[in-house]
């Protein structure tokens, strides 16, 4: 009969027991969050695709980025709150701010859509979701002018789930299940740079 090693070692037995393997998660779970990664990514292809357009919901098409329009100019010159007001101010209506506003908008669609890049896009999505968050800041009770914020909580609003999603997405290897996650992680690339997972 064997010895168990804490009396040998004299190590308490919770020290020297075996590490818990890793979990599975359930193909259920996967396929709820496969739904969650796919209808966040169309809310920000929509958004990049009424910016583009001007399919007249949040921008009408003669504000349109084809039409001269300024994609985050409207966000940014309207932004009544927080410590980066001016800056914000400052930055609507600049060409680079508009290009990287619709790059992002367009990578983090494509990338949750069609779940591939999810770990460049739970860094890179949640910063972009910052500077937006950061734009609206919750956390105000009023706006510069003095009047109410009508902020409805303080630090948890859309971006911060829409960036939950992301970082979630990208942990969970969610872009395999209704995704081309499974494609994306056997090509060259990838497997040389898995950052690009």
């Amino acid at each position: 009969m064997a010895v168990p090693e804490h009396i040998l070692t004299g190590e308490s037995r919770q020290a020297v027991l075996p590490a818990p393997q890793a979990a599975t998660i359930p193909v259920a779970a996967l396929k709820v969050l496969a739904v969650l990664r796919i209808a966040t990514g169309v809310i920000f292809l929509w958004t990049f695709f009424d910016k583009l357009l001007g399919l007249s919901y949040a921008t009408p098409s003669e504000r349109a980025w084809l039409s001269g329009g300024s994609p985050a100019g409207g966000y940014l010159s309207g932004v009544s709150a927080g410590p980066l007001e001016s800056t914000y101010h400052s930055w609507a209506g600049v060409a680079v701010i508009d290009w990287l506003y619709m790059a992002g908008m367009l990578g983090v669609g494509i990338s949750l859509v069609a779940g591939i890049g999810l770990r460049v896009t739970a860094v890179a999505g949640p910063l972009m979701m910052l500077f937006l968050w950061l734009g609206e800041f919750p956390p105000a009770r009023h706006l510069s002018d003095g009047s109410p914020s009508m902020s409805t909580n303080p630090l948890v609003d859309q971006h911060v789930v829409y960036a939950a999603v992301m970082v979630i997405a990208a942990v969970c290897s969610a872009g395999r299940v209704w995704g081309l996650g499974a494609a994306w992680e056997r090509l060259p690339l990838v497997r040389r740079h898995s950052w690009l997972r």
